[in-house]
């Protein structure tokens, strides 16, 4: 008797529960949102996040929660995304923050800068070192929240025309570079060029630029630059793991229930995740392909590299030393910068070094 009252009512409570799901699903209200990108849809890999992102929120949220991608210039260009998620033009965007240098460099810690972190450190700093809060913090100022969006690890120092040997090789160079890079490479004599990647490589064909640096050989391939500047320089010193962004409307975000922002959440940190696990898996065969057409690979210089190093600090100290937003992320991101690379100097890089030159043999 007891045992089949017990099972009327485990009956009656999963048919309660089983009824109360859908009804909670259908009690969060249907929301559309927008999503400008600064890429194209041809940047698969980059482009590709976006796409990622949008499907997992949908799952996430049973499909209530949908949000259209859109490509660079098909609602606001490339440049100009974090003023349309500011004004509201759309409710979120996807870039790489050292694209609004121009407005403040503190962005750029969002993103990279001259000789900082690597694509794990910069993911270390932001979920674990204080990077998440000291950014958003600068973000508030623009009415915008901030997530991780991507990683594409150390990028490629660019296409030359010619070969590029010393400093002197560099004084009155014409070269696509953006952000940071684009200030310290002044200083070492570079006319510095801010171009969307759609019109990079008709900027090298004309002749418009001399070099152009834009990510590493997968998509680097995508835009065809080895047609045009056979000479393809390492490292891209100024990325060495240059972060994207999801940039979301923060009266936008506020407005959402808090089901929406956990999805929000876990479907950001999944894209960060696999960008950088595609870009490990197809940049080596990316790499062969191109120089089996003919591509020169170089590093560059000790020379160009020390000198790099050494403008780059004078750059950031000088910006530390009359910008207080800046001061206040570069203090404790060079600290966590130094204790990393203390670190990945007793276990990481020993290991990675010996098996490069074992690989060599």
């Amino acid at each position: 008797m007891e045992r089949r009252s017990f099972l009327k009512k485990s009956a009656v409570g999963a048919s309660a529960a089983a009824l109360a799901a859908p009804a909670l699903a259908q009690a969060l209200p249907a929301v559309n949102w927008r999503l400008a990108s600064s890429f194209p849809k041809t940047l698969d890999t980059i482009f590709g996040a976006c796409d990622k992102f949008v499907k997992r929120v949908a799952e996430l949220t049973g499909g209530k929660f949908v949000i259209r991608p859109f490509a660079a210039g098909e609602i606001v260009p490339g440049l100009q995304v974090l003023d349309a998620v500011q004004a509201g033009t759309v409710e979120m965007g996807h870039t790489p923050s050292y694209y609004y240098f121009g407005k403040d460099p503190t962005f750029a810690f969002d993103c990279a800068v001259p000789f900082g972190l690597t694509s794990r450190q910069q993911t270390a700093w932001m979920d674990q070192g204080g990077g998440r809060e000291l950014t958003r913090e600068f973000f508030k100022g623009y009415g915008i929240v901030n997530f991780l969006a991507g990683n594409t690890g150390t990028q490629m120092g660019g296409w030359y025309r010619k070969e590029i040997k010393s400093v002197a090789d560099l004084k009155g160079l014409k070269m696509r570079v953006a952000g940071f890079a684009g200030r310290v490479m002044e200083r070492m004599g570079v006319v510095p060029q801010q171009i969307p990647a759609g019109d990079v490589y008709a900027a090298l064909e004309k002749g418009t630029i001399d070099a152009a640096e834009w990510v590493g050989p997968y998509d680097d391939e995508k835009l065809g630059l080895a047609k045009v500047a056979p000479h393809y320089y390492s490292p891209g010193w100024w990325e060495a793991g240059p972060q994207l962004s999801f940039y979301i409307n923060i009266k936008e975000w506020e407005k959402l229930p808090k089901e929406y922002q956990a999805a929000i959440e876990a479907a950001s940190y999944e894209c960060h995740v696999v960008m950088q696990a595609e870009y490990d898996a197809k940049n080596p065969a990316a790499l062969a392909r191109l120089m089996k057409n003919g591509v020169k690979l170089h590093n560059f210089s000790k020379e160009i590299m020390d000198e790099a190093y050494k403008t780059s600090t004078i750059v950031m100290e000088e910006e530390a030393a009359r910008n207080a937003k800046f001061k206040k992320i570069y203090e404790p991101w060079k600290r966590f910068r130094h204790d990393q690379n203390q670190w990945a100097s007793v276990a990481e890089a020993t290991m990675q070094n010996y098996l490069i030159s074992i690989g060599r043999k």
